[in-house]
């Protein structure tokens, strides 16, 4: 089996788990799962673009074209509230939502295309030990973001 087909088969093993523990939190609020609620659980676990409210509304609206906004709004709202999805703000564009790792880690942000990605970094744990000890604060939570031009975009001038 070549790279390529076995990383699909793994994330389509992860994005399932990501639903099944996201749907569990959702049932444990007796919240009901509608089929375009799950469309926006899917579309969180299989998304690593980290998508705003408005990128998630138009994917789920291929499949279910009444859907509301109100309820991709208020699905994401209690997968935040729930700590099964992760919101990024910006000052100069949408909330993004992160499905896939609902939990502080690094983030690289192209400056043009506003493309993210999720850069393993060995040290941010140690990074958040080292500002605990130096502070005294107790961190219960953390972000780094770097930004700057993706390969794309630097081949396009």
């Amino acid at each position: 089996m070549g790279y390529v087909m076995a990383k699909n088969i793994a994330d389509s093993k992860d994005t399932k788990k990501r639903v099944k523990e996201m749907l569990e939190k959702l049932k444990g609020r007796d919240f009901r799962i509608t089929p375009q609620r799950y469309a926006v659980l899917n579309i969180l676990a299989e998304n690593k673009d980290h998508p705003d409210v408005d990128q998630i509304y138009n994917k789920v609206k291929t499949q279910f074209p009444t859907t509301s906004i109100a309820t991709v709004y208020k699905t994401v709202a209690l997968l935040k509230e729930q700590g099964e999805v992760l919101e990024l703000g910006f000052h100069n564009c949408n909330n993004r939502y992160d499905g896939n790792k609902p939990y502080p880690h690094s983030h690289v942000i192209c400056t043009k295309c506003k493309k993210m990605m999720d850069p393993e970094l060995s040290t941010l744990d140690e990074l958040s030990s080292e500002m605990s000890q130096k502070t005294g604060y107790k961190i219960d939570s953390h972000r780094l973001d770097f930004f700057g031009l993706c390969p794309d975009c630097q081949k396009k001038g």
